[in-house]
């Protein structure tokens, strides 16, 4: 088994060649101190389908479970059916808590409160329009939680003590807060690459405990609450908790399931696990160079395009892709120079998802930057480059820079599989919005991030490293199992 250090020596010397303090990014974090980021974790479970049933099967039942605290954070909230069973999740949450008291224990004292913290980014354009530009972000009122919303009453929710908080944020022109996750009593998170929202899209979903939680808590806490206590145990939960939870026993739960035909859920139960969180901090200026003469610039130093690049350069064998998107051209240049050291890659990715984002945020799309690409490729397999960067064309060894064939290019597009199309069965996905890396059976890298231009330049992201070959094996088997019938080839080299 690899050890964490060879990845993390060289991506802690990337990061601290970086400026030592960036006051400006959001989250500010200390390039001086990228070991802060490093953890390890048990990893519960990975889950694939699409949001909907990603939320009913697995985030909802343990927001439902929640004795103290619900932190929950994503980047677009929209009228849906994964809003509908969320909303009706917090109601059964608030009214079995509200029936409890006013039978049982009318004073309240001994029945903590439960904290609901709820942010996203982006609910509408004019939202985005007029947010404000203050780090702060905008707190919802009361007033404004079902009209606007889609939540549960406040006097509901009042009545079962709970006390809820939505806050969101975003910053023009294109800096969306894009990290989704859900973090459960400081004690249980769930990373899924999903929104509430309401697009039928192939989603992935991981959920870990122990000390990577933590992290994830400090990352929340530097975004979303600067003012969130860190330190301290979390309220008592005391015996009337208990009775409560003997009431949300296994079988109470009454928000709609949502099944997919493309879910796939494995348990996992990996202890001590290497692990690093990944922020991507937001950032205004996205560098356009609108004139061809001008050199496109590299992107912004951050942890998690750092641990990408760092990953596709010391990859030895094999690397695996899958993004909604392929438009960032430092990635593109990795992977090409992964090619000419003879390392195999697969990339799984959508067509004509997102144009009119693309364009804005990117001035490109998927498909026209893939068609470059294998022009680029299929030049490196007619005149092949040497581990040097001599080239080999007259067939003589170099002893010194032993030439080595490029390695093989797959590039596969998503789409559904044509028999539920037609069928019309619901939650059917129509395209891939997961966003994952594998490295050699050995480095997997999860989270919000996707290889284009938005996420490597103006979004804010987070991803997760995990260092295990068990987890590499095992998402890879339900990822493969979930794309059977649903890719087609775009490009496939010959060797």
């Amino acid at each position: 088994m690899c050890s964490i250090d060879r990845f993390k020596a060289p991506w802690v010397a990337d990061l601290r060649r970086a400026t030592s303090t960036r006051s400006a990014d959001l989250p500010s974090y200390p390039s001086s101190d990228p070991e802060s980021l490093v953890s390890v974790s048990h990893i519960a479970s990975f889950e694939i389908g699409t949001g909907a049933s990603i939320y009913t099967r697995s985030l909802l039942p343990a927001i439902l479970k929640a004795k103290h605290e619900i932190i929950l954070v994503t980047c677009f909230w929209a009228q849906s059916s994964t809003l509908n069973a969320l909303r009706e999740t917090l109601q059964q949450l608030a009214t079995l808590r509200a029936e409890h008291v006013r039978t049982s224990h009318p004073d309240r004292r001994t029945l903590s409160p439960l904290k609901v913290q709820i942010c996203f980014s982006s609910r509408s354009f004019f939202q985005k329009l007029l947010h404000t530009r203050s780090r702060d972000g905008y707190i919802y009122p009361r007033s404004k939680w079902v009209s606007k919303l889609g939540l549960p009453d406040p006097q509901l929710l009042e009545a079962g003590l709970i006390e809820l908080r939505v806050k969101t944020l975003f910053f023009l022109p294109f800096s969306v807060m894009h990290p989704k996750f859900l973090i459960i009593d400081r004690e249980r998170a769930w990373l899924p690459s999903a929104n509430v929202s309401w697009e039928s899209w192939l989603e992935g979903c991981v959920e870990i405990t122990g000390d990577a939680v933590a992290s994830l808590l400090r990352f929340y806490c530097s975004v979303w609450d600067r003012d969130l206590k860190m330190n301290g145990e979390p309220p008592a939960i005391g015996s009337l908790q208990q009775e409560v939870d003997s009431i949300l026993s296994p079988g109470t739960a009454n928000f709609t399931s949502i099944q997919s035909p493309a879910t796939h859920l494995i348990t996992l139960q990996l202890d001590n696990i290497p692990t690093i969180l990944l922020p991507s901090s937001h950032h205004s200026n996205p560098q356009f160079r609108p004139f061809p003469w001008q050199q496109f610039p590299g992107p912004p130093i951050t942890p998690l395009n750092c641990a990408i690049l760092r990953l596709l350069a010391m990859a030895e064998k094999k690397i695996y892709i899958q993004t909604p998107n392929l438009t960032s051209a430092a990635v593109m240049d990795a992977l090409l120079e992964a090619l000419t050291r003879g390392i195999d890659v697969t990339v799984v990715t959508s067509k004509g998802m997102m144009i009119l984002e693309q364009l804005l945020t990117g001035g490109t799309i998927t498909s026209w930057c893939l068609r470059a690409f294998v022009k680029r490729y299929e030049k490196l397999v007619k005149h092949p480059m040497n581990t040097r960067g001599e080239e080999d064309s007259n067939g003589i060894l170099d002893l010194e820079g032993r030439p080595s064939r490029p390695g093989s290019l797959e590039i596969l597009y998503f789409h559904s599989l044509q028999e539920n199309q037609q069928q019309q069965i619901p939650e059917e996905p129509v395209h891939s919005h997961l966003k994952l890396v594998t490295i050699d059976d050995e480095y997997a890298v999860l989270g919000s991030g996707n290889m284009d231009r938005a996420s490597w330049f103006t979004s804010q992201e987070l991803g997760i490293l995990f260092q295990s070959n068990r987890l590499v094996t095992q998402v890879s088997d339900a990822v493969s199992q979930a794309l059977r019938g649903r890719v087609s080839v775009f490009f496939k080299s010959k060797h």
